[in-house]
Formats: C-alpha cells, sequence, structure tokens
C-alpha cells in the first residue's frame, strides 16, 4: 500500500478577461509507489503525475497542472476553482 504525504503548492493562473494573473493553491496528494512517487490533485481531475524522487514529481506535476489549465483556458473551458483541504486524523493501530 501507498504512503500518501499531502503537500500544497501554489499554481498560476491568467485571467484571460483582464490580463492580470492569481496564484490559486491546489492540493497535491503524492504517494509513494514501488518505482517511484506519483502525485494529483483532487481539484484537477484527470491530471496527474510520477517521478523517482518527491522532487521530481513535484515539479513533474506543477508543470502538468499548468499545462492543464492552459488547455482549459485555450479551449474556453473554466478553471477549477480550489475546494479540496487535508486533515490527520488518529486512530489506534
Amino acid at each position: 500500500m501507498a504512503i500518501a504525504d499531502i503537500r500544497c503548492r501554489h499554481f498560476e493562473q491568467y485571467s484571460k478577461t483582464s490580463g492580470y494573473k492569481t496564484m490559486r493553491k491546489y492540493l497535491i496528494v503524492t504517494e509513494k509507489t514501488d518505482t517511484g512517487y506519483s502525485a494529483f490533485s483532487p481539484d484537477i481531475p484527470g491530471c496527474g503525475s510520477v517521478g523517482d524522487t518527491r522532487e521530481e514529481v513535484e515539479r513533474n506535476i506543477q508543470e502538468a497542472i499548468e499545462f492543464h489549465l492552459k488547455g482549459l483556458r485555450d479551449e474556453g473551458y473554466k478553471i477549477p476553482e480550489p475546494s479540496s483541504y487535508s486533515s490527520y486524523i488518529d486512530i489506534a493501530a
């Protein structure tokens, strides 16, 4: 079973109508796999990435999200609002 490492990263969003850039914070879930790491954002369906190290997967997922959001903008789709959050709970094991 993969161990999840939940991290928050900032991703840039460009406003097509006003021409200014704003920062959005999307939750990123990073999981250790048998071959390295994988990452995804629950707020951006269909966008994920992999890497050999945590640093590599974090760079890769940032690039993937930026590319994905650009594609959405270019096609006239709405950019998803960040809404996910993380919490930890204590479990007796």
